[in-house]
This record gives C-alpha cells, sequence and structure tokens, in this order.
C-alpha cells in the first residue's frame, strides 16, 4: 500500500477524531477498510455513551461487522489516529484485523510500540501488522489541542 493512501485514508479518519472533538470526546477516529472500499468509520464516543468501551476503534470494528455480518474483519485494516490502547489491541486481534496503521504515539498506553509492543509478542494466535506514525503531527497536534483546551 503506498504512503500516500495511507495519509489519505488518515485524513478521514482525522475527520472523525474532529467528530468527538466537537461533542468533547477525546479526538481519536477510526476508519476501517477492505482493499480499495471503507466499510465503517468510528470516532470515540465514551464519555457520551457512558461506555469506556466505546473507544473509537471498537465503534468502528462493530460497525463492520455489522455490515459484513461476521465479526471476523479478515483481510481488513484499521486505520486510527492514535496507537491502540490493550483493550483496542484485544479487539483488533480478536476481530482478526489483518493490518494496523496509526497516526500519534501513544507514550502512556500505547501497546503498539510506545508503552508495551504487544504485536511484538507471542502471545496471541493473530499478529496483525503495524504501521505507526502515518501523519503523526497532525494526529498529536489534534490531542494536545484538546486537551490544552480542556485544563483552560
Amino acid at each position: 500500500m503506498s504512503n500516500q493512501k495511507q495519509e489519505n485514508i488518515m485524513k478521514l479518519a482525522l475527520i472523525e477524531a474532529r467528530k468527538a472533538y466537537e461533542v468533547n470526546e477525546v479526538p481519536v477516529g477510526a476508519i476501517i477498510t477492505i482493499g480499495n472500499e471503507i466499510i465503517s468509520t468510528g470516532y470515540n464516543q465514551s464519555i457520551s455513551s457512558n461506555d469506556s468501551t466505546c473507544h473509537a476503534e471498537i465503534v468502528s470494528i462493530r460497525k463492520a461487522s455489522n455490515k459484513i455480518g461476521n465479526y471476523r474483519l479478515i483481510d481488513t485494516t484499521l486505520y486510527t489516529t492514535l496507537e491502540p490502547c490493550a483493550m483496542c489491541y484485544g479487539a483488533i486481534v480478536h476481530a482478526r484485523i489483518s493490518r494496523i496503521v496509526f497516526g500519534a504515539y501513544d507514550q502512556k498506553s500505547g501497546v503498539c510500540g510506545s508503552a508495551i509492543k504487544l504485536h511484538e509478542k507471542n502471545i496471541f494466535n493473530h499478529k496483525p501488522k503495524v504501521i505507526g506514525g502515518v501523519l503523526e503531527k497532525e494526529c498529536s497536534l489534534l490531542l494536545k489541542d484538546f486537551f490544552k483546551e480542556r485544563r483552560n
């Protein structure tokens, strides 16, 4: 997959993240694709739904599974503006998503290279390919702006 295609889809994930920002949710967005087709989108909704599992990745996984009628999302790619946490990584593994492409690294709870490298452990029966840092500056800036605004 070309870097340009990854960046174009990450830009769409950033649009989803901005939707979260607009409703005072942590601005994270996610997109799931099969080949060149977008099959689902999502953004963080934990606060508005009173559901700690409503991270952008989980929302997008749920939508994709409903759309294709299968909980296995084989041959799909998940694009997310923030490195997945342990909960989201577990869902990604169970859904059999083939590839994760993320934007900003998360030093506190990212499990694909930052806080821990779960994707390198031999403890799961599925190992998605991981690509990090796609549009990292844009993804990071959106999060920094959100938290700066919240502190003020």
